[in-house]
């Protein structure tokens, strides 16, 4: 099993060093602010994002102050986006930590998101990172058209596959795709090469979000959370819409209904989560995510040999073999 401190090797000083970046990108004269930012660092996750940034750098050119604002940018965003989602979730608990919004209510956890993307703006603005902030900003915008294509299309649960491919771009893709550019575009690399390293990103974004989807089918696809989580938010995953699509009009109705009625009824979740598996949508899943873990990697197969090539070869492993 790949290991994320061996895959951060070739880069793990600049890791070390981004850390006092961060935080010091974070503070504020403001107490009751920086007694939230301490605690927002306190949770912070793996920090795969920034390692993205880095790793990309790292194989297109040098390392530089570029790179370390355009992976403090990135972690600015995503923490941001992260505090925003579980207001907007009314969710109270996140990586094992109570949410923001749990602790100090909802409008002091919008205040602290938009707090961040304003240090983000004004850290780009401030040293001329123009083509950096272009870039997060056209992720800023995906990302919300993905969430609000979710929400739209969550009235009715019947997503087809082209419409959920569309949703998971903009809403997670987009972000691992700003990463990969950022770290090309921060090392100087021709626009050939950022819009390469995009098109790594978001593919690698794509398996990403789909690895993600099968963890609400049982202990084989993933640990992370409970079954039927996904079910219970509304949000059809690749998994149920395959089982959908192979179904006959009435028999899809009526799983439609479940999930739309029904979706804090444990045992119809789970007779869901059965047929689910049992009509081969986890394979079919998978499969999927294979593909877009091939092309990522394929893309990557074109630089030459370096340990920054193995390190992100191995991240986007990691990523879509995660059991969290």
């Amino acid at each position: 099993m790949l290991k994320l401190e061996n895959i951060q090797e070739p880069v793990r000083n600049h890791m070390i060093a981004f850390e006092p970046m961060f935080k010091t990108a974070m503070q504020s004269n403001v107490a009751l602010l920086d007694i939230v930012m301490r605690y927002v660092v306190k949770r912070k996750g793996k920090q795969i994002r920034p390692l993205f940034v880095f790793l990309t750098a790292g194989l297109c050119g040098e390392i530089n102050d570029s790179t370390y604002r355009g992976a403090t940018l990135i972690e600015l965003l995503h923490t941001a986006t992260l505090i925003h989602d579980d207001v907007v979730d009314d969710s109270n608990e996140r990586r094992g930590f109570f949410s923001l919004n749990a602790l100090w209510k909802n409008k002091i956890a919008v205040l602290v998101g938009d707090y961040l993307l304003a240090r983000g703006l004004l850290l780009s603005i401030d040293n001329n990172d123009f083509e950096l902030l272009r870039i997060v900003s056209t992720a800023t915008r995906q990302m919300s058209e993905g969430e609000l294509l979710q929400i739209e299309k969550a009235r009715f649960l019947d997503i087809r596959e082209d419409v959920y491919f569309d949703i998971i771009k903009k809403k997670t893709a987009s972000l691992i795709a700003s990463c990969t550019s950022i770290g090309a575009e921060s090392v100087g690399a021709s626009k050939e090469i950022v819009k390469k390293m995009h098109d790594f990103g978001e593919a690698a974004g794509i398996a990403f979000q789909i690895r993600d989807d099968l963890f609400d089918y049982g202990a084989d696809y993933g640990i992370g959370k409970p079954r039927g989580i996904d079910i219970k938010e509304k949000k059809m995953t690749l998994p149920l819409i395959y089982m959908l699509s192979k179904m006959g009009f009435w028999d899809k109705r009526k799983v439609i209904n479940t999930v739309k009625r029904h979706n804090n009824e444990p045992e119809k979740v789970s007779k869901v989560i059965d047929k689910v598996n049992e009509s081969g949508g986890i394979e079919y899943a998978r499969k999927k995510m294979l593909e877009y873990r091939d092309k990522s990697i394929a893309i990557l197969h074109t630089f030459p040999e370096s340990p920054s090539r193995k390190s992100l070869e191995e991240l986007v492993i990691f990523v879509t073999e995660r059991n969290k």
